[in-house]
């Protein structure tokens, strides 16, 4: 259920707009309410129309009987999870459920663009983890699994409610934040970090690791010319981190 309502039924009559317009400005604005399109016309026309739009069924108004709305209802419900269930699995990580590599490029984008509109400032965090190989190749790759795992728990954790996380590679982890400015990044980046290194995690019962993590901080416009360079930024003071030693945050363009 999305914004309390866990279905929709829409008519093509709605005033100055018709309802495959406002279907298309929910969708576009993310919503995922299945809709049901109402209107006083039958044809293939009207139904792909709907369709494309973004409804999941169409009924002709004066074909509508009681039998007939509980079925389009239950159909409805039942493709709109379906349509869930392939979005999640096309835009998330699926050993620690955080956004993957995919969406946080299209995300990046996204949130560029409304720092352009807006002129705000616009900051990432790079994050790796230290000797993450380590991990796999002297406990196993269940191990490595469930290491990942609970850095994803505690980097969730970690964030402001507007921040978005993702896994980007094996080992490499991304957190953007649109609206922020470099000194509040700071303080996340580094809350990030003392995240991990303050306790151990539990692989199994009897073997606790200790991990550190290397994290590189980058915004705009404080540290690059364009947002396009910022995951250069990021990356290069990601990799003098773990050059200086790891287990730090580094800023580009100095603290």
């Amino acid at each position: 259920m999305v914004g309390g309502y866990v279905a929709c039924l829409l008519d093509y009559q709605l005033g100055p707009r018709n309802g495959l317009v406002l279907i298309r400005e929910a969708v576009d604005r993310g919503c995922r309410v299945p809709i049901i399109f109402l209107t006083a016309e039958s044809g293939e026309k009207v139904d792909i129309e709907a369709m494309n739009a973004g409804a999941l069924d169409y009924l002709v108004k004066g074909e509508i009987n009681a039998r007939m709305l509980e079925r389009s209802l239950r159909y409805a419900l039942k493709l709109g999870d379906t349509l869930e269930e392939l979005r999640r699995l096309a835009t998330r990580d699926q050993l620690t459920g955080l956004f993957n590599r995919r969406e946080f490029e299209r995300m990046l984008q996204v949130q560029k663009s409304q720092a352009d509109s807006a002129k705000t400032e616009f900051s990432l965090v790079l994050v790796d983890i230290d000797h993450f190989k380590r991990v796999n190749d002297q406990h196993g790759h269940p191990a490595g699994d469930e290491v990942l795992r609970e850095i994803a728990r505690r980097l969730l954790g970690a964030v402001r409610g507007n921040d978005q996380v993702a896994r980007i590679g094996g080992e490499e982890f991304a957190v953007t934040m649109p609206g922020t400015p470099k000194q509040a990044a700071a303080a996340v980046a580094r809350r990030l970090s003392e995240s991990v290194r303050s306790r151990p995690i539990v692989v199994r019962e009897g073997l606790e690791l200790p991990i550190t993590l290397s994290v590189g901080v980058a915004n705009h416009p404080a540290d690059v010319s364009a947002k396009a360079d910022i995951v250069m930024a990021a990356d290069k003071a990601l990799y003098e981190a773990k050059t200086a030693g790891r287990d730090r945050v580094v800023f580009a363009g100095g603290a």
